[in-house]
C-alpha cells in the first residue's frame, strides 16, 4: 500500500506555484544535465531599403550637330611643343618675342629628318658646336612631325621620335654650356617640325 505524502505547507505551495509560472522551460542534453545559459533570444531583423542610385541623364543631342570626333589623349606628359612654351625664359624678352614670331632670320639650319638616332645625334652636335664656335645666336634645327603613332599598337610610342629627342640632347652635355633656348619654330620656319635654338654668346 503505497504511502500518503504529507500535505504541503503555505510556503510550499507558494514556492511551487512561482515554479511554475515561469515562461521558459527548462530541457535536458543529452548528457542529462540542465544547461545553465538562458536560450538566446533571436536577432531582430529591420528591413533598410536599399539605396537608389538616378543615372544621370545624357547630354541633349540636337539634330544636325556634329558628334566628337577628338581623339582622347593618353600621354601622362604634356606634348613636347606645351612643355617648351611653359619653360622659364633664359633669353632677352624682347628677342624672344620677335623670335617666336618668326622675325627674326636664323643664321645657320640643319635638317634632321629621315634620319636615324645614330645619324642625328652627332650631326646635332657637331652642327651646333659649329655654330656656336661661329658666333651665330639663333639657328634652327629640323627634325620633322614624325610618323602617325598606331592606335592599336602593342608597345605605345610618341610620334616623332627625334621630335622628342632633339630638346633632350640640347640639355644634356656637351651642348647645354652652349644653348641658352629652345623653342618651337614658327609656321614659316616648319612649325611644330623644327626648333629654335638660340645659342650663347662665345666666350
Amino acid at each position: 500500500m503505497a504511502r500518503r505524502g504529507r500535505n504541503a505547507s503555505a510556503d510550499e505551495r507558494a514556492l511551487w506555484d512561482l515554479v511554475t509560472r515561469r515562461d521558459t522551460r527548462l530541457k535536458l542534453d543529452k548528457s542529462g544535465f540542465t544547461p545553465l545559459a538562458s536560450p538566446m533570444k533571436a536577432p531582430v531583423v529591420v528591413d533598410v531599403p536599399a539605396p537608389v542610385f538616378t543615372p544621370l541623364a545624357p547630354a541633349p543631342f540636337r539634330l544636325g550637330q556634329k558628334a566628337g570626333t577628338k581623339k582622347p589623349r593618353h600621354d601622362i606628359a604634356p606634348p613636347i611643343h606645351e612643355s617648351l612654351s611653359r619653360a622659364p625664359l633664359q633669353m632677352d624678352a624682347k628677342t624672344h618675342k620677335t623670335m617666336v614670331r618668326g622675325k627674326l632670320h636664323p643664321e645657320g639650319r640643319i635638317d634632321l629628318h629621315g634620319m636615324t638616332m645614330d645619324e642625328a645625334h652627332p650631326a646635332l652636335l657637331s652642327f651646333i658646336a659649329h655654330s656656336h664656335m661661329m658666333g651665330r645666336r639663333l639657328v634652327l634645327v629640323i627634325t620633322g612631325k614624325g610618323k602617325q603613332r598606331e592606335e592599336f599598337a602593342p608597345m605605345p610610342s610618341r610620334m616623332g621620335v627625334l621630335r622628342h629627342a632633339v630638346p633632350q640632347w640640347l640639355r644634356m652635355a656637351p651642348l647645354h654650356g652652349m644653348v641658352l633656348e629652345v623653342r618651337p619654330a614658327h609656321i614659316s620656319h616648319g612649325g611644330m617640325g623644327a626648333y629654335y635654338v638660340y645659342l650663347r654668346r662665345r666666350r
